[in-house]
């Protein structure tokens, strides 16, 4: 076992080291090995030392090097070094992190992690909060309170009987809600299609005066960050709204939560504090490994309802907090443990340097496309930048060219009937730098494809 760790170790370490000169997308020759792994399931055990070199070989050459500092796709966040080192430790650790009795030493770190979190996101003091996957889980988590709570209000208990025969729930959003809400929607039984879609401006933000007028059992989900624009919702203003006719409002901040941390950025999340729920990605802006999201509920009593599992085996404490109590999953790894490594390693300074940083280096990245000429679609609030290279058969030329080039990877979009590249600046690791280098090869690239 030793030596097969210290063998990971290093051929990690060798991954990571390469990570700031190679190119970022694989190679097609690294893609077409992938063959090898093609293989019949052997009849024998292999030496782990064997299967680790396979791994390593054939594997590593074929990532995408979203670890890296020129990756500008899907809103990917790196890992800091401390997170990393604290995930392989938690993996020697094989904690199943649902239950105190069984597992206090994660639990404890879990519990601390998520006030550290509720007070470095300005959130409100004592809220409850649960480690998922991501923000897709941490919506159905969410949603899950979210359904208990308005439907309590009407004598209904759903965990009980269901949503066969209850009062109905309006779910209003958006239109430039994220795909992901929709499929939570979807999974929590509040359907994808029922939704009331409220129109937005040009940055995808909601308009206040067009929410219809609330009644009965509702749901109001905004965001806090427009995946392709970065803009805010009203939610301030939201809010009070909603709350007059006691709706439930949750947040979409997967990662946009994130700019409560840092006093250049506040002002965007004006109001965010008084909603009931919000769903962010740990594994974006805190920089985490994958995967790590967090579900934040007002209401401790309505996520507990939601969420809670008992069995006469399960060595449940009611004075400590079991953590399967407000997740959805029973079994489920200590992902709050790469949490805490992060917030202890940066403390408050460092996460505020890391978000202020990101946008000054997408407003740099904006500044020097928009001086060669380029078009910037929106307005550069946080960490996105949408540009286009002309019509949309153009544009998507160009994306392909620069993702063949390796020097940086950006990704293809829509945005209100424009096609544009997305420019996502995210990794710990992207110094001015870099910004500069995948500047000057997005610009180099595009003079090259013709109109």
């Amino acid at each position: 076992m030793s030596e097969l760790l210290r063998d990971a170790a290093e051929r990690s370490i060798r991954y990571l080291d390469s990570l700031s000169e190679r190119r970022v997308s694989p190679s097609a020759e690294a893609v077409g090995a992938l063959t090898g792994f093609r293989a019949p399931l052997p009849e024998k055990p292999t030496d782990a030392g064997t299967v680790l070199e396979q791994l390593d070989a054939l594997g590593s050459p074929a990532t995408m090097a979203m670890a890296g500092p020129r990756f500008f796709g899907f809103v990917i966040g790196g890992s800091l070094p401390a997170t990393v080192a604290a995930a392989w430790l938690a993996a020697a650790w094989d904690q199943n992190t649902g239950l105190y009795n069984s597992t206090p030493g994660t639990s404890t770190i879990e519990d601390v992690a998520l006030g550290w979190l509720i007070d470095v996101l300005g959130l409100p003091a004592g809220i409850a909060g649960s480690f998922v996957t991501g923000t897709t889980v941490a919506h159905i988590t969410a949603l899950s309170a979210a359904r208990h709570a308005v439907l309590a209000k009407t004598g209904w208990n759903v965990e009980a009987d269901g949503l066969f025969g209850a009062p109905p729930i309006t779910v209003i959003t958006g239109a430039e809600a994220h795909p992901t809400l929709y499929k939570a929607l979807g999974v929590v039984g509040l359907g994808r299609n029922r939704v009331v879609k409220v129109p937005v401006d040009g940055q995808g933000r909601m308009i206040a005066s067009k929410v219809p007028r609330i009644s009965g059992p509702t749901i109001v989900c905004l965001q806090a960050g427009n995946v392709n624009t970065g803009a805010f919702d009203p939610i301030g203003d939201i809010c009070d709204l909603a709350h007059e006719t006691g709706a439930f409002v949750h947040v979409d901040g997967a990662f946009g939560l994130w700019a409560r941390a840092s006093k250049e950025q506040q002002h965007l999340a004006i109001g965010m504090e008084r909603a009931d729920s919000w769903a962010t990605d740990a594994h974006k802006w805190l920089n985490v490994p994958y995967d790590s999201g967090v579900a934040f509920v007002r209401d401790h009593d309505a996520l507990r309802a939601a969420m809670a599992v008992t069995a006469e085996y399960l060595p449940t404490d009611s004075t400590n907090r079991n953590p399967s109590d407000y997740t959805p999953e029973l079994s489920r790894r200590a992902r709050g443990v790469e949490v805490w490594a992060a917030l202890r390693s940066l403390g408050r300074a460092g996460v505020e340097e890391l978000v202020a940083r990101h946008c000054r280096q997408a407003r740099r990245m904006a500044d020097r496309l928009s001086a060669a000429g380029l078009e910037i679609l929106n307005e550069v609030v946080l960490n996105q930048v949408l540009v286009t290279f002309g019509s949309a058969e153009r544009t998507a030329r160009v994306i392909e060219a620069i993702q063949a080039d390796g020097t940086c990877w950006a990704g293809i979009t829509i945005w209100q009937g424009r096609t544009a590249m997305r420019i996502s600046i995210i990794s710990w690791a992207t110094t001015d730098a870099d910004i500069e280098r995948s500047a000057d090869a997005i610009l180099r690239i595009a003079a090259t494809v013709p109109q």
